[in-house]
């Protein structure tokens, strides 16, 4: 039930418009004056507040200042009721922030129409923040800032709960991390990690890349979600290939023992795209074949090579040097899978 805080000096006017919004079945509370409304604003955080002007001790106006000044209260509508009718003092409220603005005396009617207009703008408004909210927490961490903007200006651009879609999934994976780590002091070694997951990241995120997860030493990423690209092979090879001419570089700040490589797998495919998880704790992620053929390519590939599935090599082929490795038997597919090696 939407609730409206009713401020108003003169307690019959109070329960008048109290009868008003309670024969439209929303919860009212009431505040005598603009310092019991501020109160009661950023406690009970109303879905539309009914402002008087003329009040002893703080004007309406000075509350409406106040309240669109607030972080917590700045997005609730207001609509500003005074025998003021002058045109100044509606531009005055308007300048404001009021939403409305209605003289005294009102028709009933006219009030409850222009409530139901607040209230159901409030409603369109809340549903697009949380929007924008939910595709702030899901990806902001996971691509470029770009894309975060992209979503944010058009959120439909987006459908979470899972649908299909063709994407490439990407996995990297540090070569005899394992060992190295059963030579290294723990926190040295969590640096290094941490360390190339950046060094991936950042190029991952350059080249268009959505940052799936990190497992232990391996990343894994998607292309062509949640943004169309249509590209998204190119992309998704020309990310292991950007990262492993960086390497040299990259890997100048550690000592010998931490000069690993970087294995690769790549494969396009459609997968099933969307959040996973439970209600209070979701990720956004692809499940299916495909995401399970790329896992099983990378952990094939040896001494830094970039392996791809002929699906992916058929997009890509003619725009980057390929070696034929021949098929290969993976775990959990019947069928197997014809791979090649990038190769400069």
């Amino acid at each position: 039930m939407a609730k409206v805080l009713i401020v108003d000096d003169n307690v019959d006017n109070r329960q008048l418009l109290a009868d008003i919004a309670e024969s439209m079945r929303l919860e009212t509370m009431q505040a005598a004056n603009g310092v019991e409304a501020l109160q009661l604003a950023n406690d009970e955080l109303p879905d539309l507040i009914i402002l008087d002007v003329n009040m002893p001790g703080m004007s309406g106006f000075e509350v409406c200042a106040l309240l669109k000044s607030g972080e917590s209260t700045a997005n609730i509508p207001v609509i500003m009721l005074t025998a003021m009718s002058d045109i100044e003092h509606r531009v005055e409220g308007l300048r404001l922030g009021a939403d409305d603005y209605v003289a005294k005396p009102f028709n009933p009617r006219e009030l409850m129409e222009r409530m139901r207009t607040r209230l159901r703008s409030k409603t369109t408004t809340d549903e697009l923040r949380n929007t924008q909210q939910m595709i702030r927490d899901t990806f902001e961490r996971f691509v470029s800032p770009t894309v975060v903007e992209q979503l944010l200006h058009n959120p439909d651009q987006i459908k979470l709960g899972g649908t299909l879609r063709e994407v490439t999934v990407f996995f990297s994976d540090l070569e005899n991390f394992t060992s190295i780590a059963e030579q290294s002091e723990p926190n040295r070694l969590l640096l290094v990690l941490n360390a190339y997951h950046t060094m991936v990241v950042h190029t991952i995120q350059e080249c268009g890349g959505t940052v799936d997860k990190f497992m232990g030493d391996g990343v894994m990423a998607l292309y062509n979600t949640p943004l169309d690209q249509p590209d998204h092979a190119m992309r998704a090879v020309r990310t292991a290939l950007l990262i492993r001419q960086r390497m040299p570089a990259f890997q100048q700040q550690f000592d010998p023992l931490y000069h690993m490589k970087i294995n690769f797998g790549i494969h396009t495919g459609v997968a099933v795209v969307g959040n996973v998880g439970a209600p209070n704790l979701m990720n956004f992620t692809a499940v299916g074949d495909t995401v399970n053929v790329a896992a099983r390519l990378q952990g094939l590939a040896i001494q830094g090579q970039i392996m791809i599935s002929n699906a992916t090599q058929s997009i890509v082929g003619g725009n980057i040097n390929t070696r034929l490795l021949g098929p290969v038997k993976v775990k959990g597919r019947r069928e197997e899978v014809v791979t090649y090696e990038v190769v400069l």
